[in-house]
């Protein structure tokens, strides 16, 4: 089985993404498992600190694990925007595969101080472990927000990303680059899309030269996607598509079938209206191969 590092490093050389997918039942596990097997590819799971919360921290370790033995398959597990050091210990003593380690909304100085301190203690803790680090402003919550922030004066510079890395010591890298976290009703609705600073990618790439991630990818325009990838991002985060999937599948289960009370019959559409979503999105992040700036 490979490593999270040598999918990372492969999806790299290839110029395409892999895709993260936030969880928080076993109902998005499955649909997530199921599409990422059926298109032969990697894929990540991510669980936030409320998802954690919800579905256990090592509960939800031991299931993707037994996932990845049994089927051989290169599922990975990612704490997603974890706030607290203690926060990121348990799910790193738990078996996570990476922590994203984010402390973005503090000055830029103190997220280097205790990026840089996290970093050094998960790694003496688990050598193999990848931590990320995240500066700039991408808003908040995988949620359908009335209206954008003005995240404009949050956008990440190449020598701020360039100095962050240098100092940190991160795996990884989630910029701003226009990206946002949740979906506009508009963009729900399918009237609007969220487009990229794609030449802002290719410089931050360029300066760090590191794996960057995408967060808050949902709702995001496929071709500034896609262009995203060529420039230098090496995985794409979808939370708020996959809750709406969750949502719309299991409000038409419940239309069809009123009367029925039973999980395991209700649930298999929402498994599907889910699967097709995250189906969609791993084949779009694995259709490109330009090259584009390599990581360190």
């Amino acid at each position: 089985m490979q490593t999270l590092r040598k999918v990372l490093e492969q999806a790299e050389a290839n110029a395409v993404a892999i895709g993260h997918f936030n969880i928080s039942d076993l109902v998005t596990l499955k649909a997530v498992f199921e599409a990422a097997r059926d298109l032969n590819g990697p894929v990540v799971v991510g669980t936030s600190e409320g998802e954690r919360q919800f579905m256990g921290v090592r509960q939800v370790a031991a299931i993707v694990k037994s996932l990845r033995e049994e089927y051989d398959f290169p599922i990975f597990l990612n704490a997603d925007h974890t706030h607290s050091l203690p926060s990121a210990l348990e799910a790193a003593k738990a078996g996570f595969d990476w922590i994203v380690f984010d402390v973005s909304t503090l000055p830029f100085e103190e997220n280097v101080r205790q990026t840089k301190a996290a970093v050094e203690t998960l790694k003496a803790l688990r050598p193999d472990i990848l931590v990320e680090g995240e500066i700039g402003d991408i808003g908040s919550g995988s949620e359908i927000h009335d209206a954008a922030p003005d995240l404009q004066k949050g956008l990440t510079t190449p020598a701020e990303a360039k100095q962050f890395v240098e100092e940190t010591r991160v795996d990884t890298l989630a910029p701003a680059v226009g990206n946002m976290h949740g979906m506009l009703k508009s963009m729900v609705a399918g009237n609007t899309k969220k487009r990229l600073d794609i030449e802002r990618i290719r410089a931050v790439k360029a300066e760090a030269r590191i794996f960057m991630t995408l967060h808050g990818a949902s709702g995001t325009d496929d071709n500034d996607l896609k262009e995203a990838i060529s420039a230098g991002i090496t995985v794409v985060h979808i939370n708020t598509e996959v809750r709406l999937a969750w949502r719309r599948g299991l409000d038409s289960a419940l239309a069809k079938q009123p009367d029925e009370i039973v999980p395991y019959k209700i649930l298999p559409q929402v498994v599907d209206s889910v699967k097709q979503v995250v189906a969609a999105r791993v084949a779009l992040f694995s259709s490109g191969r330009r090259a584009r700036p390599a990581s360190r």
